[in-house]
């Protein structure tokens, strides 16, 4: 028997309203539309193609079955065994299969809580395989304006709320194709648990694609860096705009319109003050009419970074470069022959550093590591390492404590520090000199000497002679005040939203934001670049200075690199007082290791702030 035409199958399904196609039966369009199946992907095959059981008219009702994964996963095999595989068709064949394979690991294909014995939607269900068409062609924009309904057919509620959403309004009152339908949020075939943190992931990142600006600058939030780095127990799109009843925002039905954010916010914040409401969950860096503060905030740290960095990496690489040449140069002055020096168990050391001011410096190196490697995590959570790190670390919220804790404890160290100062210079405050020698106060000296060190650089003078303090040792001093300032203060107010709330306005966590992490790379980079050279790097202290962990110095290099602070020694006699013996072995060995292993880890982070940086920029 001749094998069926379509002519006539379509003698009865191609009259509208003689008989009702399968779809039709579910609510969709009665009789075939030839038209829109001529222009869908299976417009070139016959029906009994497909409907391969069906070989005489009329047939029974019960006999007609489709077999969708097993005719595609058929014809791609016989594709790759006849070596078809460069072809168009099968590229096409490839995409639908991988799109099997994930539908098989969606809820769509598990079976159905009323029915064990079907699954929750079948091809067919979702997909009406006479109207299939690829994006681009005339009759896409039709498929994506009945998604709606397809989907609606099942999850009816969803649809009531989707029609009067602004997605739905676009979609199905005005026609517009290009709004959001079903499977731009919940994607087409893998469609998992809405209630799970991973399908919670991928519907907020699906609201990106449409939404690019304000998925750019969500991600620059608390909220965004959280999300990104893979959790969900901070906001995202859906628990600010809703899912299926999204409105717009001047819409007072919305649940961020003015009237309506601050019971929105205290859905997480239970504790939500008005402040809340001015907070600017999509504030940029660029658009100074919309966003001025974050645009001001932003463009000051960017000249500050900027100046501080221009300076400092200018003055380490003359620096460099003129120490390098004095020693090819073998010039006597300011350095000094090592081999004509007796054993170092032999030399006399000079005590710099007593062991509370080392042991608050180790603790203050330990927090500061802390600090920018938790901190890091999260301010380039768009960072290949940063999911990784946080992981190891227990996740955001294990992160934000160790975090906090390293917080309190540098805080404590500082504050500790300005105790100190006050009970040992508090009864000398008479005769104490504030710009005197001993005094960490920058005077007018400073400046000369900085000056006088570039002429040095580019040699047209000898290197200057320094006291106890030089300007760069005062730097490195007072740079902690102004990064607890910053740093500890943008920290406290974020730390403290309710309390900060009730006093200042919600944009003053935008600003915050932004000063508390482009400080935090600021005294990253500072450290970890210029700190480590101007201790560790240069010629005359490369690869490592253990001063800062034994608080000891030969006594030829205290005289080399504080010439006017020891000269003053010798004239007043006080010189023996400083002197001791030098370290012993295991705790130069330890010393060492210590030093290595903090460096190691400063390094380590400085590379993951760059790149965290370049990738932020790349964005």
């Amino acid at each position: 028997m001749p094998a069926l035409t379509n002519d006539t199958c379509l003698g009865c399904h191609g009259v509208e309203g003689l008989l009702p196609t399968a779809r039709a039966q579910r609510g969709g369009v009665p009789g075939l539309m030839t038209d829109r199946f001529a222009g869908s992907v299976h417009g070139n095959l016959k029906c009994v193609d497909c409907h391969q059981n069906i070989t005489q008219i009329p047939h029974a009702k019960t006999t007609v079955q489709v077999g969708c994964v097993e005719c595609h996963q058929s014809l791609y095999e016989s594709a790759k065994d006849e070596g078809k595989t460069n072809t168009k068709q099968f590229v096409e064949l490839e995409k639908v299969v991988t799109q099997v394979e994930e539908y098989l690991k969606s809820i769509h294909a598990r079976p159905s809580m009323k029915d064990q014995s079907r699954t929750n939607a079948t091809c067919y269900a979702c997909h009406d395989a006479h109207y299939v068409y690829p994006e681009g062609t005339a009759n896409y924009n039709w498929w994506r304006l009945n998604l709606p309904y397809t989907c609606g057919k099942c999850h009816t509620e969803e649809l009531k709320v989707y029609r009067n959403s602004v997605h739905g309004k676009q979609v199905l009152q005005i026609g517009n194709a290009n709004a959001a339908v079903c499977s731009d949020c919940h994607t087409g075939m893998n469609i998992q648990d809405p209630f799970k943190p991973a399908t919670q992931l991928a519907i907020t990142k699906n609201c990106g694609k449409c939404h690019q600006e304000e998925w750019k600058s969500y991600l620059d939030t608390y909220h965004g860096q959280v999300n990104k780095l893979g959790f969900t127990f901070t906001a995202k799109c859906f628990n600010c705009h809703g899912s299926h009843n999204v409105k717009a925002v001047r819409n007072p039905e919305s649940s961020v319109f003015p009237a309506n954010r601050l019971k929105t916010c205290q859905n997480c914040h239970l504790d939500a003050k008005p402040g809340f409401l001015s907070f600017e969950p999509h504030a940029n860096t660029y658009d100074f009419a919309r966003y001025p503060y974050t645009w001001l905030a932003s463009k000051f740290m960017l000249l500050l970074l900027g100046g501080v960095f221009s300076f400092f990496w200018t003055h380490s690489a003359l620096w460099y470069y003129r120490e390098f040449r004095d020693h090819q140069q073998k010039k006597h002055r300011p350095h000094v022959n090592i081999s004509e020096l007796p054993p170092p168990e032999k030399q006399v050391y000079y005590n710099r550093w007593p062991l509370v001011w080392r042991t608050a410096h180790l603790l203050f190196a330990i927090s500061v590591i802390v600090l920018v490697l938790t901190g890091m995590t999260l301010f380039y959570s768009n960072s290949s390492w940063a999911p990784v790190v946080s992981g190891a670390l227990g996740g955001p919220r294990v992160t934000g404590i160790i975090h906090r804790t390293a917080a309190v404890a540098f805080i404590g160290i500082f504050v500790w520090h300005l105790g100190y100062l006050a009970i040992r210079l508090g009864p000398k405050w008479r005769t104490f000199k504030l710009f005197g020698p001993n005094s960490l106060v920058p005077n007018l000296q400073d400046i000369y000497d900085i000056f006088a060190m570039f002429k040095w650089f580019f040699g047209i003078a000898p290197k200057p002679n320094f006291d106890r303090w030089s300007y760069w040792e005062k730097f490195d001093y007072w740079a902690p005040f102004w990064g607890v300032a910053i740093i500890g203060g943008s920290g406290a107010m974020i730390w403290f939203k309710d309390i900060t709330a009730t006093y200042l306005p919600g944009w003053v966590f935008n600003v915050a934001f932004i000063f508390h992490g482009e400080e935090a790379v600021l005294a990253a980079g500072f450290l970890f670049t210029v700190h480590f050279f101007n201790n560790h790097w240069r010629p005359d202290k490369f690869p490592l200075d253990i001063l800062m962990f034994t608080g000891r110095m030969p006594l030829e290099e205290f005289k080399r690199e504080h010439a006017i602070e020891y000269q003053r020694l010798v004239d007043t006699n006080q010189l023996d007082n400083y002197l001791v013996d030098a370290p012993t072995h295991p705790m130069t060995v330890g010393s060492k290791i210590l030093g290595f292993t903090l460096m190691a880890c400063g390094l380590i982070l400085l590379y993951m702030v760059i790149s965290g940086f370049i990738g932020r920029l790349a964005i």
